[in-house]
């Protein structure tokens, strides 16, 4: 066994003794543990973006093409991205709660994979791409109602197919945008979002605060598959680490929060969490 390999199974032993001897774990996850369900991540090795960054809060509501040219992108992702399923590393984490090992899964993903695996105590941070808002008067509806509605508009559209990207987005290119038709809501005629947070837009006050509270019971903190790049995430690392509580990470890559990490195991989520 090279020194390589022998350090790697070391770190893999701590991350077992980590979790054996934390009773309460607050647990962070990220696009790094849905990767396995088909479903592409963000950012390479170096915490860097992949492709271009995600629309913004600011464009998506004052531009008519960046809604037109999304919900067409979406209108293809969301067929394979609404039928993802959970992997290995969801049901690992669904493990520890079974366990009554966690006080809190707080999740950056947007996929609601980690409920379909089993796990109860769970706050989407980021929102559930399977639900909509409409911007007017606050209405929530599921996404595949939503997505008849875009098939029926735009005809011409449905036979389309694209790669995969993040979040239920498509790579989705060449196309005049300008002729996608866009429903509105059905009851105040407001402008209809993913009821997911984007970038430029503030995470609600009120998951934050239950994060807070649920990292302040936890004697420990886990980081699976995630760079913390984004300060909406990162600044649980760092609430962690100025409380004196111990983090470990599992992720392929820098991280944001290396500095205060106790420990990193640098492997795919599933195999690190294999013996879960």
């Amino acid at each position: 066994m090279t020194s390589a390999q022998t350090q790697s199974q070391e770190k893999n032993e701590g991350l077992q003794h980590f979790v054996a001897r934390h009773r309460r774990l607050f647990v962070l996850t990220g696009a790094g543990c849905s990767t396995d369900s088909g479903i592409p991540d963000y950012r390479d090795i170096e915490g860097g973006w992949k492709r271009a960054q995600p629309v913004t809060y600011q464009a998506f509501m004052g531009e008519a093409l960046t809604r037109q040219r999304y919900w067409a992108r979406s209108l293809i992702g969301w067929r394979r991205f609404g039928k993802a399923l959970p992997n290995l590393t969801h049901h690992a984490l669904a493990r520890l709660e079974q366990r009554d090992k966690l006080t809190l899964l707080l999740t950056q993903n947007v996929d609601g994979l980690h409920q379909q695996a089993g796990n109860q105590a769970v706050v989407d941070l980021h929102g559930r791409l399977d639900m909509v808002r409409c911007m007017g008067c606050e209405r929530r509806s599921p996404r595949h109602e939503l997505q008849q509605a875009l098939l029926t508009l735009n005809p011409a559209w449905a036979p389309l197919d694209a790669g995969d990207a993040p979040d239920g987005d498509a790579d989705l290119d060449g196309h005049d945008f300008n002729t996608f038709n866009v429903p509105f809501c059905e009851d105040c005629g407001g402008i209809l979002k993913p009821d997911v947070v984007f970038f430029g837009e503030n995470v609600p006050r009120d998951r934050v605060a239950r994060a807070m509270q649920a990292l302040e019971a936890a004697d420990a903190m886990l980081v699976v598959g995630s760079s913390l790049m984004v300060f909406s995430g990162y600044r649980f690392a760092h609430a962690a680490a100025k409380a004196g509580k111990p983090i470990a990470a599992v992720n392929l890559g820098r991280t944001r929060a290396d500095p205060l990490l106790s420990l990193k195991v640098e492997r795919p989520c599933a195999d690190a969490l294999a013996f879960l």
